[in-house]
């Protein structure tokens, strides 16, 4: 299944993309896309819902109707930094013994298709492909080897940052992580069984239509029930909280000189058989 939900910000509605392409408004069904409906077996009853009353739903003109995060913010982003052996060489790093962990705030969290707003102060604000995945039940110590069980879905990630934020004043990384809009998701959540093997998918960017990361999820260094297992070490990962594996190479820091976003660019990014988002870069303003 692919999920997406539609609506103005903080009025999203619940749909579903049907496999002939056809988006529907899934309201009627009675559930959001929440930390409820993921950790009480939410999927399952909305297969067997979609299986009898899906197709003769309302349909989503998704031209006309803003397409929201798949899913409600969730209680948590845990986020992997150098997480892609060609990330690491670019950057001129040692690949990590053990995964480096860090956050981004929910309030991040924005569309696929949202404008990003330039944060007040900011001048080096970068981008960030990246392989999401939302959990779908409560994770404590979970073993490598069952850790996929803990999967929900799929979506594109676009961890932008803003380096001078993130590396030049003190601290941890989430200060450079976290304004408003530097999480776009989506644009649908893809469920295991349609996104296939995810260690193994395309993934680009560009930045007014010029590649700037073009590389495979197979270049990750740990895998994704490698990372399940060793963030739940840590933590208790709810039902809905994200997990963003890392970007590889081509980030605006590692080119020389660096290249950083401006009022005016349009970012556009994807993943194989998960869809791509488009961001236009403005100013910030009151």
């Amino acid at each position: 299944m692919r999920l997406i939900r539609f609506g103005d910000p903080g009025k999203e509605k619940p749909g579903m993309v049907l496999k002939d392409g056809t988006c529907i408004d899934a309201s009627i069904f009675g559930e959001d896309y929440d930390e409820n409906f993921f950790g009480s077996g939410g999927l399952r009853r909305l297969r067997r819902w979609a299986t009898t009353f899906a197709s003769s739903q309302p349909k989503v003109n998704t031209e006309s109707v803003r397409i929201g995060p798949p899913i409600v913010r969730p209680s948590k982003i845990i986020c992997i930094g150098l997480n892609y052996r060609d990330h690491a060489k670019e950057t001129k790093v040692e690949i990590p013994p053990e995964p480096v962990l860090f956050m981004k705030a929910s309030s991040s969290i924005a569309g696929p298709f949202d404008d990003l707003v330039i944060p007040r102060g900011a001048s080096k604000v970068d981008w960030e492909v990246e392989l999401g995945l939302v959990v779908g039940a409560c994770a404590r110590a979970v073993p490598a080897s069952r850790a996929l069980d803990y999967v929900a879905g799929y979506m594109v990630v676009n961890d932008y940052s803003e380096r001078s934020f993130q590396l030049e004043r003190q601290g941890q990384w989430i200060k450079g992580k976290s304004a408003d809009g530097f999480a776009p998701l989506g644009p649908f959540l893809v469920t295991p069984e349609e996104a296939g093997n995810v260690h193994d998918l395309r993934m680009f960017l560009t930045v007014d239509g010029k590649a700037m990361q073009d590389s495979s999820t197979g270049n990750m260094i740990y895998g994704v029930h490698q990372l399940i297992s060793y963030v739940s070490q840590f933590m208790t990962l709810l039902p809905g909280d994200v997990i963003s594996t890392g970007t590889p190479a081509g980030v605006g820091l590692g080119r020389r000189p660096p290249k950083f976003l401006k009022p005016g660019n349009v970012v556009e990014s994807g993943i194989k058989g998960l869809g791509s988002q488009r961001q236009n870069v403005i100013a910030f303003h009151e």
